[in-house]
């Protein structure tokens, strides 16, 4: 693992743990593209008019300004370092409706800075990978069945081990808290969103004071919370629950349709759980909690869902549904799993035999390099075993040499064989081309 740095919740990997990063990074890369989402990014700041949309997170959110202050810097005041990517995305295509065919499929990997208490799995500045699908006025369900899958199929490609995606859907929590006479669903809402941090009982008592709940109504909720099905039986569980509502059909029917499509295509990953509740108001249908089994006290490590109007202009909206992955979160658990197998990109060093070589070497070097074999040559002319000896601690597999004459040959430092070498064909071994991410023995 990283070494403690000076500054708690700033992580800095080592040059062997972010080439893990930089794995999990590519790979969820590859599986978001081969989907049809485009890369965006956007800029570290946003005012904090825009971040404060979100709710109540001000204690969180890092304001900036100039150690100089003047007229020039006066507006930075009311500038602050982005928290997530959901706002400063909402943000991104209100300005560029414009320029972009809907529904537009977008991933965005960045640094977000959040100012909570450091501890396990949450920092104050971390890498997040999102995923949305935003429509323009309107946009099919089945973004949802869609983004779930393809989500899926993203953690199935990292070394994770178990995982599950627990799933609910707001229009089937919303229409039941109506059907038992629980008209203020928001309140409802957050308050089970807090049902495994604070217990049935804290919640039961929140679902009194905050949204007028009598006892058996706080029953029935908890009741519905208590729900998990790895297939689509939930909905006669919750029918047995009793109470009939449009809305609860509704939201019945999308979970089953999620529920069932995910388990056909990415089998054994789902849970339908019927506690999730996500606290934020603006989501309107499906949500998403992601957990590693056996880790679960990590907490989540993708989560989202539907929103119908997290952007919008005028009378304009932008629907859409996305998904969150906790790239920091989840790589400081796959170090406990996983590691490179060198630390550095180069598979081949290569030596000089007197210090007016280092040209020659280059261009030996260049040729290796132009056929993708990353190459790194000596600085100085050390006697050959220190030479050898410091590409032993780089980690770098094969030790190129070069005589007067100008024959090559190539070392494999880790057995000791050696044999002559042509530098417009040689090829190291798949497995020592580039490091690989391989399960700690």
């Amino acid at each position: 693992m990283a070494r403690s740095t000076s500054l708690s919740g700033f992580t800095e990997w080592l040059p062997d743990e972010r080439l893990v990063e930089l794995h999990v990074l590519d790979t969820l890369r590859e599986v978001f593209e081969a989907h049809g989402f485009a890369s965006v990014e956007a800029r570290a700041v946003e005012t904090i008019d825009t971040l404060l949309q979100k709710g109540e997170i001000d204690k969180e959110i890092y304001g900036i300004s100039r150690l100089q202050d003047d007229e020039a810097s006066a507006g930075d005041a009311r500038l602050a370092l982005h928290f997530d990517l959901t706002v400063p995305f909402a943000r991104y295509v209100v300005e560029n409706a414009g320029h972009l065919a809907f529904p537009f499929r977008r991933y965005q990997m960045q640094k977000v800075w959040r100012g909570e208490r450091p501890q396990e799995g949450r920092y104050r500045e971390f890498t997040q990978a999102d995923i949305d699908i935003v429509g323009d006025g309107a946009l099919p369900f089945r973004s949802d069945v869609e983004m779930v899958v393809v989500m899926a199929r993203a953690l199935e490609r990292l070394p994770l081990g178990d995982f599950r995606l627990r799933l609910n859907n707001r229009k089937l929590s919303e229409g039941f808290y109506r059907s038992i006479g629980l008209e203020d669903t928001a309140a409802v809402l957050r308050a089970i969103d807090k049902l495994e941090k604070i217990g049935p009982e804290k919640v039961a008592a929140e679902l009194a004071e905050t949204a007028g709940a009598t006892e058996e109504q706080a029953a029935k909720a908890l009741k519905l919370a208590e729900i998990r099905t790895d297939d689509t039986s939930f909905v006669e569980q919750v029918r047995a629950l009793g109470g009939e509502h449009e809305l609860l059909e509704e939201g019945l029917a999308e979970l089953t349709e999620v529920v069932g499509e995910l388990e056909r295509r990415v089998p054994g990953r789902v849970v339908a759980d019927l506690s999730i509740a996500r606290g934020l108001d603006y989501y309107t249908g499906t949500v998403c909690e992601t957990v590693l089994v056996g880790r679960e006290a990590l907490g989540s490590i993708c989560s989202g869902g539907r929103y119908e109007s997290l952007a919008s202009t005028g009378k304009r909206t932008f629907p859409g549904v996305g998904l969150s992955i906790g790239v920091t979160r989840l790589v400081s658990q796959i170090l406990k799993d996983v590691a490179a197998t060198r630390s550095v990109p180069s598979a081949v060093y290569m030596t000089l035999r007197t210090d007016e070589d280092w040209g020659a070497a280059q261009d030996v070097a260049d040729q290796l390099r132009a056929r993708g074999i990353a190459v790194e040559v000596a600085l100085t002319a050390e006697k050959f075993g220190k030479q050898i000896r410091h590409a032993d601690r780089r980690g770098i597999p094969f030790v190129w040499f070069t005589d007067a004459e100008g024959n090559h040959e190539v070392k494999d430092i880790r057995s000791g064989e050696q044999a002559p070498a042509d530098p417009q064909t040689w090829t190291p071994p798949f497995e020592d081309a580039a490091p690989r991410v391989v399960p700690v023995e």
